[in-house]
């Protein structure tokens, strides 16, 4: 059949396209979120690994998510937004199927990662398909409703993640993404039967994409098998090192001399932009790994169901959201170095506080501190990708903004296995200092341990019972006490960070661009700001 160049959807239509649209990209960056309330229970229940392990699912993911960013401009050029899309999320809800009635570790990490490819594919397909849709006058509404929708599920996946794992199940998720994918595809389908597209024979840089993925996939490998496989002393682990520092170099010399590289590196020659990448990719390095460490630890140390421990996290939308906005605004006015400094700053302050948490009984200890969080996490990615880009022009924008993005979503599935490299370190120093200095190891007539355990078998409870208690409770305040090295790290971290964005130069006003040119800046903008 001919293919139809149809005239832009209007009406009821229009207005489903846009729900269809918008659900189909809450449902991947919801997968991101809320997977991690679900952690705990999908290691009980898929044979009984340890909860690491089902950490991979997470970083996997974000990696193949990263590297399905790019490939999707291609795949549309070839083959079309729309039968792109559609096929996607088919392939998402197969993935998701075969990750709903996986019985093994390794069979639900590789629906993981083929959940989290696919998804990268529609991230920009979704938004170049939306614009399509919009004349040229409301395409930058179009984009503010698209931000709208991406910040959404990050602030709520986790209590909703939560509650489903407690009260339906773990695999409820996985089953809702298998109808909520086919019903987007249904619903698109329907509008976009017909539509044509013109088809672009653009080179795709084969050759850079696979030393990337293996790349970024050696490196996400080492970290995450590290603490439990004694690093280099795997004979698998110092394999995979030695083929990371092999690609790493032919990466770098094939991109140089690249005419369509996979990622540009010369785009690295612009200060600004290096500094902006460093700033985006440590800092959500951190971030990433930390919210991921806290929403973890306290189902595992402290006992909060998942329901609860994704509800700790939940004050940050309060001024997340509306700090969106406001920093669009003065980014518009400020020197964006400024801002970046002060919300690096206090970053640093709020991580510094939630590193001095001790008492594993108090709510209020952790609502406060993710209330301010959630304030400097709304005016973290603004700032930053305007000092991005600033310099930058034509289509190196776009390409920039990939490129930033892919670094940054990257960096975010390191931090969270970094983090629990942080943790799994300290937790035996604390375990011995905390049993030295309360045992009466360090001073004598200073046996709290002793004497508490005195006090327990004159209650009636065994010898073996109470040592049981005093040790479980040692771990317990050990795993906080390294938890919060993790936060007072980053803390100092930030701090380099809120230092490091001055040597960029100044943002200054620009002379206002044509509405093509806004358009595009928003563009780049909405894609580098996906909290993911």
């Amino acid at each position: 059949m001919r293919a139809v160049f149809s005239k832009r959807l209007k009406g009821w239509h229009f207005i489903l396209f846009n729900g269809t649209l918008g659900l189909g990209h809450i449902l991947v960056m919801f997968n991101a979120g809320s997977y991690v309330a679900l952690l705990p229970h999908v290691a009980g229940d898929l044979e009984g690994v340890l909860p690491s392990f089902l950490t991979w699912a997470q970083t996997d993911f974000m990696i193949a998510l990263a590297l399905g960013i790019p490939i999707g401009r291609t795949l549309s050029d070839r083959y079309g937004n729309n039968r792109v899309f559609i096929g996607a999320f088919l392939v998402y809800a197969v993935a998701s199927y075969l990750g709903a009635t996986s019985q093994t570790h390794w069979q639900f990490l590789n629906a993981r990662i083929v959940q989290g490819f696919v998804g990268g594919l529609t991230i920009f397909l979704s938004q170049d398909m939306l614009l399509r849709e919009y004349p040229d006058r409301l395409k930058s509404m179009g984009l503010a409703i698209w931000g709208l929708v991406t910040i959404t599920p990050f602030t709520i996946g986790l209590p909703v993640g939560g509650w489903i794992a407690d009260d339906l199940g773990w695999r409820y998720l996985f089953y809702m993404d298998v109808v909520l994918s086919l019903v987007v595809v249904g619903f698109m389908g329907a509008l976009l039967y017909g539509r044509g597209f013109h088809r672009q024979r653009t080179r795709f840089d084969f050759v850079g994409f696979f030393l990337l993925a293996v790349i970024l996939g050696g490196i996400q490998t080492l970290l995450n098998m590290g603490n439990d496989f004694d690093w280099l002393d795997s004979p698998f682990l110092r394999g995979v090192l030695i083929v990371v520092m092999v690609a790493f170099p032919c990466f770098i010399i094939w991109e140089l001399g690249e005419r369509r590289p996979m990622l540009d590196l010369r785009l690295f020659g612009d200060r600004n932009f290096t500094i902006g990448v460093i700033c985006l990719v440590v800092g959500f390095f951190s971030i990433q790994g930390l919210l991921t460490l806290l929403i973890v630890q306290l189902q595992l140390l402290m006992g909060y169901s998942s329901l609860l421990a994704g509800m700790a996290l939940l004050p940050m939308v309060l001024l997340g959201a509306p700090m969106v906005a406001v920093m669009h605004e003065l980014s518009k006015r400020v020197d964006v170095r400024m801002l970046a400094s002060l919300n690096f700053l206090g970053f640093a302050l709020t991580l510094y506080w939630i590193g001095l948490y001790d008492d594993p009984h108090s709510f209020d200890q952790i609502f406060w501190p993710m209330l301010l969080e959630g304030l400097f996490l709304g005016s973290f990615f603004t700032p930053l990708t305007v000092l991005t880009l600033h310099r930058l022009s034509g289509s190196q924008v776009l390409r920039a903004a990939e490129t930033a993005n892919l670094l940054r979503i990257a960096g975010g599935a390191f931090g969270i296995t970094y983090q629990e490299v942080v943790v799994f370190r300290r937790l035996p120093f604390h375990q011995l200092h905390l049993a030295n200095h309360f045992g009466g190891r360090q001073f004598a007539s200073f046996d709290v341990l002793g004497g508490f355990s005195t006090k327990l078998e004159g209650a009636g409870l065994g010898s073996a019972m109470v040592n049981g208690k005093l040790l479980a409770l040692v771990r317990q305040y050990a795993g906080i006490l390294a938890m919060s090295d993790a936060f007072l790290l980053a803390s100092y971290m930030f701090l380099g960070l809120a230092a490091l964005v001055w040597l960029a130069y100044p943002t200054q006003l620009p002379l206002r661009p044509g509405q093509e040119e806004e358009v595009q800046e928003m563009r780049s903008e909405a894609l580098m700001e996906e909290p993911l």
